[in-house]
């Protein structure tokens, strides 16, 4: 395979909108061409490059926005009062299939080397719904609960709910949570929630339409990225905090409305809706370009380190389909305040969170990004549909990765290749408690959900 080389576009200025159907962003601005390379497929992309300058670092930066306490306060008291992802667990009503079960086509999906510890498949029915595409994955500290971001593409009308579902409201962007409980590793269940913004009175709440792209568990808080999201009549790339101590239940199951509804309260057929708490946007007020890396960055993958300190969410640049820029990857502190654990640490008159690391890498299509003690580990995206993905592993002095036989659908060299890792697998996880990297499948027919062991993957390195 050879190397590639290509000239990438300094681009200035606001990015005009974001798509929210959850295939591309739309931007435009103006460029000046600058030379640099990028590393693809199983091509290896050496060192992290430390990003340090204080313009560089500007672009991270993160405002915050609390929802109004009083609001949220006033909404859980109309919703009949909060509950706890304990009762949610109890209410499951889907069931995950274990490997055993998993079609062929979505076992095939799973890595090479190093071999995955476990691996679960949805129910037959979320399983082959197009309409709706799993993008992110946490886990729980005793990694009890596996949560999953789901996201609607927009490609036809009918829920996809904990109902049976039935034509009517638009689901158009919806963004949507499966909280799977494996305290009986050998029998997954999962509930389906939706994810919801109350409105700024606290009378009434509407479906956050997002492309989700990461996801972390800290304490009581859920935190997701949040592609294009539409909120209070805008769409920008943020942060949206959730609390996991404060699920509301709709009482009307059977309407495709979403809030306040005649005899009650509605979210599209769902029984549980989850508001957030906070959310984070772009300091800068720009939109993010997915055309570059010089600006404001569109968010990818997300997840949680606990090895730092304090502890961190690590998150990765996302880049228009086909784009083969070297990504940016950085840090953010949480704060650990009883009042506000969970959310970003933050400094100033104005509230910002900053970065407190950040560096490029030059692996094109990245897809998913954990740090753990010092490491950093890149989920790279195969260069055609077929091909298998590779999981690096990288830091200021190099990047490795587990080798394999074979390499890109096609090549009878007989040869190794660093393509050993899950087709088309998005963000990752990471569970202390069981050595366990988590991630998983969109595609259908190819969705499993599959931990591999973080030793296995350090002693698999090439």
């Amino acid at each position: 395979m050879k190397h590639r080389g290509r000239h990438r576009r300094r681009r200035r200025g606001r990015a005009l909108r974001a798509s929210l159907a959850g295939t591309a962003l739309a931007l435009t601005a103006a460029a000046t061409l600058i030379s640099t390379s990028q590393a693809t497929g199983g091509e290896t992309p050496g060192p992290l490059s430390s990003v340090s300058s204080a313009g560089e670092l500007r672009e991270l930066r993160l405002r915050e926005n609390l929802t109004d306490r009083t609001a949220l306060n006033t909404l859980t008291t109309h919703m009949g009062g909060g509950v706890d992802v304990d009762e949610v667990l109890r209410s499951a009503n889907h069931a995950m299939r274990d490997k055993a079960d998993c079609f062929v086509t979505e076992k095939d999906n799973l890595p090479v080397e190093p071999t995955a510890a476990r691996a679960y498949c949805w129910e037959p029915g979320d399983a082959v719904d197009d309409r709706w595409t799993p993008r992110s994955i946490t886990t729980s500290r005793n990694n009890r609960v596996i949560v999953s971001g789901w996201t609607h593409n927009g490609s036809d009308g009918r829920a996809g709910s904990d109902s049976t579902g039935g034509a009517g409201a638009d689901e158009e962007g919806l963004a949507r949570v499966a909280f799977v409980d494996t305290a009986d590793p050998a029998s997954p269940k999962y509930r389906w929630v939706l994810l919801v913004v109350p409105k700024a009175d606290g009378q009434d709440f509407e479906g956050l339409r997002s492309r989700l792209g990461g996801m972390a568990w800290y304490e009581d808080k859920l935190i997701v990225t949040a592609r294009g999201a539409e909120s209070r009549g805008r769409q920008d790339d943020s942060l949206f905090v959730f609390d996991l101590a404060r699920f509301l239940r709709a009482d009307v199951t059977d309407s495709d409305e979403i809030g306040r509804v005649r005899g009650g309260w509605s979210a599209h057929h769902y029984r549980y809706v989850l508001p957030a708490v906070a959310a984070y946007s772009p300091a800068a007020g720009d939109s993010c370009d997915a055309r570059d890396n010089d600006g404001v960055p569109c968010l990818g993958s997300l997840s949680l380190d606990r090895t730092s300190t304090p502890p961190g969410v690590v998150a990765s640049e996302w880049f228009a389909p086909s784009r083969e820029e070297p990504a940016r990857v950085w840090r953010y502190g949480l704060d650990t305040t009883a009042d506000r654990a969970g959310l970003l640490t933050t400094a100033g008159r104005r509230s910002d969170a900053v970065a407190t690391e950040a560096y490029r890498t030059v692996a094109a299509g990245v897809r998913g990004v954990l740090s753990h003690e010092g490491q950093w580990y890149v989920g790279q995206a195969a260069e055609s549909r077929d091909g298998r993905g590779t999981l690096w592993r990288q830091d200021e002095d190099g990047a490795k990765a587990a080798k394999c036989a074979g390499g890109e659908p096609g090549d009878d060299s007989g040869g190794t290749s660093y393509a050993c890792w899950g087709r088309q697998t998005v963000s990752l996880s990471y569970s202390p408690e069981t050595d366990e990297v988590w991630t998983l499948t969109g595609p259908v027919p190819e969705r499993v959900l599959y931990a591999v062991k973080l030793s296995d993957v350090d002693s698999a390195l090439g």
